[in-house]
């Protein structure tokens, strides 16, 4: 069986950039958590404010 594969090294990385994959993790989770923490807070006061 002859097959015409062009096999390569997975490690090589040729066309990628590097990047700080706990930071981007880190900085999503925080910059989530901190929207919600601004929405939610946003409701209570509407709720307030809508309550009288």
């Amino acid at each position: 069986m002859d097959v015409n594969a062009h096999v390569r090294d997975p490690r090589e990385h040729v066309n990628e950039e590097p990047r700080d994959d706990l930071g981007d993790l880190m900085a999503g989770f925080f910059g989530m958590t901190g929207f919600m923490t601004v929405v939610f807070f946003g409701m209570v006061i509407v709720k307030f404010i809508l309550s009288e």
